[in-house]
Parts: structure tokens; sequence; C-alpha cells
């Protein structure tokens, strides 16, 4: 449990410098918690796009709001959730409303057709990409990908899980993201 609570201290230790400004100290924490927030976000939101969107928000406001952090209150973990959690719920109360008000304004304007079949079968068909492109990796790659980005696991927590080193794991991640993105521009 020793690390744990080193690792809070020195995340808090990263806010705290990001209060003052410091670029470095904010990418180190971004690098640290980036993974787990994406995954919190993903797990609300269901898509790739949005949360991604989401997560450069959270990340936007984390560099605005570290003045405010208080470790006492809480850790950073539980602070960047916390703000993750809201933004993603942010995110679908508004897709909501915009789709309420597409619906209403379709049925207002009858001469006028929202296409929500062709944004389903895109979203079907962008999915169906990223799992043939999953499907072309290598076991391990996929393994440790699937955990990483779909389950939420930040790259300590994967090593964790599968009883690797960290720098096997960021390894396994990094050439199965190059291997994801060739796989998928040559489908483009």
């Amino acid at each position: 449990m020793p690390d744990r609570a080193q690792e809070a201290a020195d995340l808090a230790e990263l806010v705290h410098r990001v209060s003052r400004g410091d670029a470095e100290a904010f990418a180190r924490l971004y690098d640290a918690t980036s993974t787990r927030t994406y995954g919190v976000i993903w797990r609300v939101l269901r898509s790739a796009d949005h949360a991604a969107e989401v997560t450069q928000e959270v990340y936007t406001e984390v560099w605005r709001q570290a003045t405010r952090f208080e470790s006492t209150k809480g850790s950073v973990t539980a602070w960047i959730t916390t703000m993750a959690h809201r933004r993603a719920v942010d995110r679908v109360r508004s897709v909501t409303s915009e789709v309420a008000r597409d619906e209403h304004y379709a049925r207002a304007e009858p001469g006028r057709e929202v296409d929500h079949v062709w944004e389903g079968v895109s979203e079907r068909l962008d999915a169906e990409r990223v799992r043939k492109g999953l499907e072309a990796l290598t076991p391990i790659q996929r393994e440790a990908l699937t955990l990483a980005y779909f389950g939420g696991y930040t790259q300590s927590q994967v090593a964790e899980r599968l009883k690797l080193p960290l720098g096997t794991v960021k390894t396994r991640i990094r050439d199965g993201l190059i291997s994801l993105r060739n796989v998928l521009e040559v489908e483009s």
C-alpha cells in the first residue's frame, strides 16, 4: 500500500505544480491519469469521439482549476474522476437535448428529414472497423489495449493485472496503437 500513498502524494505534488503554471507537471499528470479518465468518460458516453472531446475538456478544466484542488478533501484521482463523470453526464444531457430538438424540428417541419439512420449506420461502420482493426493485432497487444482503453485501467494497473513489467505494457500498448492506426488507415 505504500506505493499507492506515494502515487497519491506524487499526483498531489503535480497538481500543485500545475497550479503554478508548470506545463511539464501538467504533461506528467496527464500521462499518469488520462487513461483512467478516458475510461470513466467512455463508460458513460459509449462513443470514442465524444469521450475524446470530453477528456480534452476535463484536462482543460484541470489546468484552469488546479489552484482549487485541496488534498485534504480527496485524492487527485477522485478529483479528476469526479470532473470527468460530471462532464460526461453533461454531454449525455446535451446530446439528448440536441436529439430531442432535432426530432421536434423534424415533426414541426415535415418537408425536412433528419437522417438518424445514416448516423447510426456510420457509427456501426466505425465500430466495425475498430473491431476488425483489433482483430488484426497480436493477442497480447489486443489484451493490453482493451484493458487500457475500454477497461479504463491505467498502464500500471494493466501491468499489475497481466503480471508484466510496466515498460512491457507501455510497449505493447504503443505498438498496438501504431498497428491499429496502420490498419485503420489502410481501410480508409
